[in-house]
């Protein structure tokens, strides 16, 4: 074995320095700390840096930066690369040199997505063409990888005609366009459809430069909507419209043309400016007019479809194309108003009898009416005048009552021609639609069609018994009914007629004015027959009078007994309104005949107004 040296201390070793610096050993240190700092690269926050990868292991990856420390990253950050290995170098986004265990805090993944956010945008600015894989498919529209970035790209960009399935274009790696930039948020969109468009755009405007009118193209149903159909006319679209579909009638066009179907169609006119074509399909075939019966003639009778129904009449289809009106008027002999919803409905089928045709313009009129017989055959020998008969209340106008005797016989009823008494503002407050009413034939006109008749007739007039009861001058019970505003008040008289009452002889005696449903006396100013008015006066009747005269007393005291003796009788009490009149006649035939020759009017009552 080797003999150990004994080691002996030094003799002239001073211990009071031990722990003390001198000056010169400070500076030096200074300088080394000063150049240990330099030996480390500077960075700040949010700066993406390269670095080389130093160690690794299951859950992290130690990355060096040339910072002072090294900055651990999570693996999963570098699943895209799975044969990352020590050595390789990658980039790497400062999130904080620092933290408060004195870590460098770094991250891949937001240095992966800023380089490629920074190439998305140059791409952009540039209006590059980039690859980009489908990923999979969301609300509106797909998710495209560009670049690492997730950007959207809209239904209405994938293709320039429409896309019905868009789960075909999942996991596909297609060409875009990036056509809008979201800085805020960092959002992509980016189209397929701008690429095919910048390609079709030559195809269009050779496509324009060979259109003529009258060409026959084909084309494939790109579209169909409500109001037409869209035709790819291979690069180029064109639109049918429903009219221009089929010479019938089309509910839709989808009752015709097929989305993806190969279809001709003729180009009706085209705008090279606004690159607008107008097509048709029906124009390929001879108009169905063409092909009418050349022996139809009006008088004939045909059969036809209801296709539309409007309130002035119906278009019956004969044959696909060819139409014809039914009018309102040509459905029925009825006359009162009606629409032609109360005869016909869409899908009737029925007959009808030609009334015009016109080759030429393509028009024909039919009536079904005429194939009824017409009931004002013989009208005045069915409802003579004078007859009575039961007829029912269709409608009303300001001027009268419109009523239906039978189907196809109509009259009026003018409104003065309703009641002898009451006066009637609208025939809606005397009867309602649908109502019997007994009616008389005062006129027939069967020439145009017109029965002019009456109500009031049925009865007769009470006023010519009304002339000898309401003398001027006599006094009878009334009842106020209403006080207008303007024409004083409405009385309510004995046999239900009515007088009028101006507002300034409502003065009762203690001075107050009538009001309504007041029973008062009345004493008569004014009768006219031919009018049917009676002009009345309260305030007479407490007045003291000068004169009367005698003539005429004991009749107004007859009349007056009688109207104190009826409560208030109704307009059908014709027969003891008779047999008053003929009792007031007997009385006047007993007076002296020098008597007889003096007026019946009292001289006070002379005034026929207030």
């Amino acid at each position: 074995m080797k003999e150990l040296k004994e080691i002996h201390p030094l003799e002239d070793f001073d211990w009071s320095s031990l722990g003390k610096t001198s000056v010169k050993s400070q500076e030096e240190k200074t300088e080394m700390e000063e150049a240990y700092d330099k030996s480390f690269s500077v960075f700040n926050n949010s700066d993406v840096v390269e670095g080389v990868v130093v160690a690794k292991n299951d859950r992290e990856v130690v990355v060096n930066i040339g910072f002072k420390s090294d900055g651990i990253i999570p693996l999963a950050e570098f699943r895209y690369n799975p044969d990352l290995k020590v050595g390789d170098k990658v980039e790497v986004y400062v999130e904080n040199q620092e933290d408060s265990n004195g870590q460098l805090i770094l991250s891949h993944k937001t240095a992966r997505f800023l380089k490629s956010w920074e190439k998305a945008v140059e791409s952009y600015e540039k209006g590059e063409i980039i690859n980009g894989l489908v990923k999979s498919r969301t609300k509106g529209g797909l998710i495209v990888d560009v670049y690492g970035i997730e950007a959207f790209l809209p239904g209405s960009q994938i293709d320039v005609k429409p896309i019905r399935d868009y789960d075909i274009y999942v996991d596909k790696i297609m060409e875009f366009k990036i056509v809008k930039v979201n800085h805020e948020y960092k959002n992509l969109v980016v189209s397929h459809k701008a690429l095919i468009e910048d390609e079709i755009e030559a195809q269009r405007a050779e496509i324009m430069a060979g259109l003529e009118k009258g060409q026959v193209l084909e084309g494939i149903v790109k579209n169909i909507t409500s109001y037409g159909v869209f035709v790819d006319l291979g690069g180029i679209d064109g639109l049918i419209h429903i009219t221009d579909i089929s010479w019938g009638r089309v509910n839709h066009p989808d009752e015709v043309v097929h989305l993806d179907e190969k279809i001709k169609v003729v180009i009706l006119d085209f705008d090279e400016g606004k690159k607008r074509i107008a097509l048709g399909l029906k124009q390929l075939t001879p108009h169905p007019w063409e092909s009418l019966d050349p022996d139809l003639k009006p008088g004939d009778k045909v059969n036809g479809k209801v296709v539309v129904v409007a309130d002035y009449g119906a278009f019956i289809e004969i044959i696909p194309g060819v139409e014809g009106l039914i009018h309102v008027t040509e459905m029925s002999w009825s006359q009162h108003l009606r629409t032609a919803h109360d005869f016909l409905k869409v899908g009737d089928e029925v007959d009808a009898v030609i009334l015009t045709l016109d080759r030429e313009e393509r028009k024909m009129s039919l009536g079904i009416k005429q194939l009824m017989p017409d009931p004002w055959i013989n009208i005045a020998e069915k409802y003579p005048v004078g007859s009575k008969h039961t007829a029912i209340v269709r409608n009303f106008t300001n001027f009268g009552i419109f009523v239906e005797l039978e189907e196809g016989i109509d009259g009026l009823i003018h409104i003065s021609d309703l009641s002898w008494s009451k006066k009637i503002k609208h025939p809606a407050e005397f009867t309602k639609v649908g109502e019997k009413l007994d009616v008389i034939v005062l006129e027939v006109n069967a020439e145009l069609h017109k029965l002019s008749l009456g109500h009031k007739q049925l009865e007769d007039n009470p006023w010519d018994v009304f002339e000898s009861i309401f003398l001027v001058g006599s006094v009878h019970k009334g009842t106020i009914v209403s006080i207008q505003d303007k024409g004083g008040a409405i009385i309510a008289l004995p046999y239900g007629v009515e007088g009028i009452c101006p507002k300034t002889q409502l003065q009762k005696e203690d001075k107050t004015r009538a009001k309504v449903d007041e029973q008062l006396d009345f004493v008569v100013k004014e009768f006219s027959k031919e009018g049917k008015k009676i002009i009345l006066s309260h305030t007479k009747t407490w007045k003291k009078e000068e004169e009367k005269d005698n003539k005429n007393l004991d009749n107004f005291s007859a009349v007056k007994k009688i109207n104190d003796s009826i409560d208030r009788t109704t307009f059908g009490d014709i027969e003891e309104l008779v047999s008053l009149k003929e009792e007031i006649e007997k009385t006047e035939e007993t007076k002296p005949k020098k008597q007889s020759k003096k007026s019946a009017i009292p001289a006070e009552d002379t005034e026929t107004k207030d």
